[in-house]
């Protein structure tokens, strides 16, 4: 297969996948986040050449993972306070602090995707700050084939353009409006769609960036064409928090 062709499979496979169990929610969809967690914590540790703490961060960012649990404290401010305690113990007992650091990139996204989920019109929401993630890598790739032109940053990601952006931004505000014509989506959030595009850019850039240090192609491996989970997810961990953020701040004001 081409390396396109693997890509376009594999990524259909997972959106399929992770649509699924988060139309069931529950614990079914709490298991598929505590596992791609872990496993993106494993991927940090590499990336900031803390390969030997490896199993440390991972096992340090579980108790916070358990609590995040329908059955057990669930998302919220003690949850994200674990979090933070996992942060703090990683950074001391390991003397790393881009270790520690890891624990927060990682476990705040997994909390506000989470919480979006457990929350009124939670499939809608939570399939939204997904969804206008994928729909920014659409967008992105197509427009950049299409276009081409200037490059964004090209030390970090050569293939970023300022036309991919800008289609990946599209393609978000149109995603946006979709879900707001046929699923009832605010307004708001619709066009919030952008922000969030420029958002999970940023994310990408940011991996590209700590790939370039650490000096691998790919976080991981675990994903054929796609590499790691924190390749397949970069855009989503920094606009997450972000989407959740939106939600919180509309749901509150109506």
């Amino acid at each position: 297969m081409t390396e396109l062709a693997q890509r376009t499979v594999t990524g259909v496979i997972l959106i399929i996948f992770a649509l699924g169990l988060l139309w069931l929610g529950g614990n079914g969809f709490w298991v598929l986040a505590a596992a791609a967690g872990i496993v993106m914590m494993g991927e940090w540790a590499l990336l900031v050449g803390a390969s030997d703490k490896q199993r440390l961060a991972q096992y340090a960012i579980c108790v916070p993972i358990a609590l995040m649990a329908p059955m057990a404290a669930g998302p919220g401010l003690f949850a994200f306070g674990m979090f933070l305690g996992a942060a703090l113990f990683l950074s001391l007992v390991t003397a790393k602090l881009r270790l520690g650091l890891g624990a927060l990139f990682i476990g705040v996204p997994m909390l506000a995707l989470i919480w979006l989920r457990q929350g009124e019109n939670g499939m809608l929401y939570a399939g939204w700050a997904l969804a206008v993630v994928w729909a920014t890598d659409i967008g992105a790739y197509f427009a950049g084939r299409a276009v081409g032109g200037p490059k964004i940053a090209p030390s970090i990601s050569p293939n970023k353009t300022w036309a991919g952006l800008v289609g990946g931004m599209t393609g978000a505000l149109a995603l946006g409006w979709a879900l707001h014509i046929w699923a009832g989506l605010p307004q708001e959030l619709a066009r919030f769609g952008p922000v969030l595009a420029i958002v999970a850019q940023a994310g990408d850039f940011f991996e590209s960036w700590m790939k370039r240090r650490a000096k691998v192609k790919d976080s991981g491996s675990i994903f054929p064409g796609h590499g790691g989970a924190l390749d397949r997810l970069d855009g989503a961990m920094t606009s997450l928090p972000f989407a959740a953020l939106a939600v919180f701040m509309i749901s509150a004001a109506r």
